[in-house]
């Protein structure tokens, strides 16, 4: 929320706060950032905010705002030197909203989501995310495997993480390279036409005896180990 007043990416059309709640120093805060953006701030009863919020734990506050915006493909690869997170079926709005918390962290310069068939930009998401979700560029896209030829053809090094590659991630030099880290959903993966037209699918080495990584927490790692890539000097 507080993010959302201070990023000034979309117009907030109002705040509504619960009333009766305990001193917070963070929704003082919201409240005095809402002020000064002269957005209307309203008290309502905690069962009004309940009814919509649309997601658990809204922590006694909610804005109503635009929709966040969006962009073409074309548009996220004109970016000098891009990363792209690419979502391929991703269901779970937590996860998602985990995976955007991260990478936005890591450096990320755009995020590509499918139109169907996988989680949206949810007020989940949202809260999930933290606040990441106001400086991430999205594009939504038909498909994932024709938007992945797309970054193909225009020299991206697409990345699939799959746990069960005998490729490793540490294996690959991203240290100039523009690239698309691509996921697959939590219960499948990588679908067979996404693994197909990656450049390379990869895992994330483990030592122990089961796979202990989902996949918020395996694109956090790899998103990292692209940004550690990145801030060493370039090849000679």
């Amino acid at each position: 929320m507080l993010e959302l007043l201070r990023a000034q990416r979309r117009p907030v059309q109002r705040v509504l706060l619960a009333d009766a709640q305990d001193p917070s120093d963070i929704l003082d805060e919201i409240e005095r950032e809402a002020r000064r953006q002269h957005v209307p701030v309203q008290v309502v009863s905690m069962a009004r905010l309940d009814r919509e919020a649309r997601t658990e734990g809204h922590q006694g506050v909610m804005a109503l705002a635009r929709r966040i915006p969006t962009v073409t493909l074309d548009e996220l690869l004109e970016v000098d030197n891009a990363f792209l997170l690419v979502g391929d079926s991703v269901t779970d709005p937590r996860n998602l909203g985990a995976m955007l918390r991260s990478v936005e962290g890591a450096g990320v310069t755009g995020v590509v989501l499918p139109r169907h068939r996988a989680s949206r930009i949810s007020p989940t998401v949202t809260k999930t995310a933290a606040g990441a979700i106001e400086y991430l560029t999205f594009s939504d896209v038909g498909g994932i495997p024709s938007a992945i030829d797309q970054m193909n053809r225009a020299g991206l090094l697409t990345v699939g993480l799959a746990g069960e590659s005998a490729a490793s991630l540490y294996d690959l030099d991203l240290r100039d390279t523009p690239m698309a880290l691509v996921v697959g959903g939590e219960e499948r993966g990588l679908s067979s036409l996404v693994r197909k037209r990656c450049a390379a699918v990869v895992a994330i080495p483990q030592r122990g005896h089961i796979s202990s990584l989902n996949a918020g927490v395996a694109v956090s790692i790899a998103a990292f180990e692209v940004a550690r890539q990145r801030a060493q000097r370039p090849r000679s």
